[in-house]
């Protein structure tokens, strides 16, 4: 089992810059996902950018999330981009 996530912030490009309980930063690209199902709403960038830490995961308003294990493993350590206001 992975760590939960305790703050995410949008960054371009679909990605998630998150902060795990271990203090870890990761980018989360979420581009891979826009074109299946239920993520197809997250094209939208206002409603991308309506995503939130919840209990561990990232979600948003309509039920669309990312488990702690899913977030971690397809992650990448951050060094990259500011966060989007």
């Amino acid at each position: 089992m992975h760590p939960d996530v305790i703050t995410v912030d949008v960054l371009e490009g679909y990605a998630l810059l998150l902060t795990f309980a271990n203090g870890e930063k990761r980018i989360f690209s979420v581009e891979p996902y826009l074109d299946r199902g239920i993520f197809r709403e997250l094209r939208d960038p206002a409603y991308f950018r309506s995503v939130r830490a919840i209990s561990g995961f990232v979600s948003w308003p309509h039920e669309q999330d990312f488990s702690p294990d899913t977030l971690y493993l397809k992650s990448v350590p951050a060094t990259l981009p500011k966060a989007l206001p």
